[in-house]
């Protein structure tokens, strides 16, 4: 049997699936007009921000790279960048104080991981997991020389050998492919676009161009489950709740709400959501899991609650000012934060049916790809926010956010 190439289907799904990774990528920074029956709930004009209810400053440049960056990471006390080039980076997090280049960096803390680009990044327990247009997700360990030095270490590729091994011999295990060849189930077949953990970090769940979602035990990486055809198109983003509920995000214009069977290892379908004019880009959730944002090539950010006794979502309302595609969102205490193709970062604030654009970081030359934020951990407030943004123009950039209490 050879290895699977590009050309295999998902999981019980026999139909032939193919995607060019350059036109799948430009279809994020398309951009259409919004949902105009979705009302606005933002407060302020569509193109205006209420700027003075929001101090905020440019600290770091972090330049150098050959390539764009296309993940973000914080965690453990360290920002960890994927690139477009295939390249992880790890950078101390409270280091980025100043304008850097990425170029003086050891190569201690950094490795080349793949071919292409480095789509996501998670951690669980002690190891990053990352997520690769190669079609594979890899595990690292992260170990620390010394205070300057960390050394990553390859852990796994997944499908691990083992799973694969085990599936090879049994037809059923085999889903037919392009042109007489096949391909066991377990492996995904195009770009794998997004990863995410569940709450207790004994699960991950990683989505594809190839339509599938599967699921994967983070003791011993095995592949549990696949999702074939969780979507009509290409899936680009991925969330968990602390509820459990999952969240994907495609270029179909639909996001799906998915759980575990109680007492079963299997998953289901809950919810379509449908209000989105174009491909879903983004997802990002609530500090408590009860209201959903999702970005889109729309150009709006439509904010989804649960209704009552239900648990289901419903769209409430539309934040709009951004003039193009919303590539990327993250979400801190009451702020949500939407990176665009417009070059621009907006930061929101409110709750329930009222929200203000509180700010418009600009600066960088190139559509916003991925950004994260957290509080900022030398700040004595905790009104004060570090947000991360890395654009097409190579640059990652670090923002200090002051918020003045309401």
């Amino acid at each position: 049997m050879k290895p699977c190439d590009q050309t295999c289907t998902s999981s019980n799904d026999s139909s032939v699936f193919s995607s060019h990774p350059l036109s799948q990528e430009a279809s994020f920074l398309d951009s259409q007009l919004s949902f105009a029956s979705v009302p606005s709930l933002a407060t302020s004009p569509q193109n205006q921000c209420h700027v003075l209810n929001m101090n905020h400053r440019c600290v770091a440049t972090l330049k150098g790279q050959n390539s764009y960056t296309s993940s973000l990471l914080l965690y453990g006390g360290f920002f960890f960048t994927g690139s477009s080039d295939g390249e992880i980076r790890l950078w101390k997090h409270d280091a980025l104080r100043s304008t850097m280049d990425s170029e003086n960096l050891t190569d201690d803390n950094m490795v080349v991981a793949g071919k292409g680009a480095v789509k996501a990044l998670v951690a669980a327990e002690d190891k990053i997991i990352s997520a690769h247009q190669d079609h594979k997700i890899r595990v690292w360990k992260v170990d620390k020389l010394n205070n300057d030095h960390q050394k990553f270490t390859h852990l796994a590729t997944l499908p691990t050998l083992s799973d694969r091994a085990l599936k090879i011999f049994l037809p059923k295990n085999h889903v037919q492919v392009r042109r007489h060849k096949t391909c066991t189930w377990v492996h995904h077949v195009d770009t794998v676009s997004a990863l995410a953990i569940s709450s207790d970090e004994s699960l991950l769940y990683s989505v594809s161009w190839d339509r599938t979602l599967k699921i994967w035990r983070t003791t011993d990486f095995k592949c549990l489950e696949s999702i074939a055809k969780a979507h009509d198109d290409a899936i680009n983003t991925i969330i968990t709740s602390s509820d459990d509920h999952i969240y994907t995000g495609s270029s179909d214009k639909k996001i799906k709400v998915w759980k575990q069977t109680p007492g079963d290892m299997k998953h289901y379908l809950v919810a379509t959501l449908e209000k989105h004019k174009s491909g879903v880009n983004a997802l990002a959730l609530s500090r408590d899991g009860s209201t959903l944002y999702s970005g889109a090539g729309d150009r709006s950010i439509l904010v989804w609650t649960k209704t009552a006794g239900s648990g289901y979502m419903a769209a409430v309302g539309a934040l709009r000012g951004h003039t193009k595609s919303i590539l990327c969102l993250a979400t801190v205490s009451d702020l949500v934060c939407s990176g665009s193709a417009d070059n621009t970062v907006r930061i929101w604030r409110g709750t329930e049916n009222s929200y203000s654009c509180v700010a418009v970081l600009e600066g960088h030359k190139g559509p916003v790809k991925c950004i994260t934020v957290a509080f900022d951990p030398t700040s004595e407030t905790i009104s004060t926010y570090l947000l991360y943004s890395a654009s097409l123009d190579f640059d990652i950039k670090v923002w200090q956010i002051f918020l003045p209490p309401e």
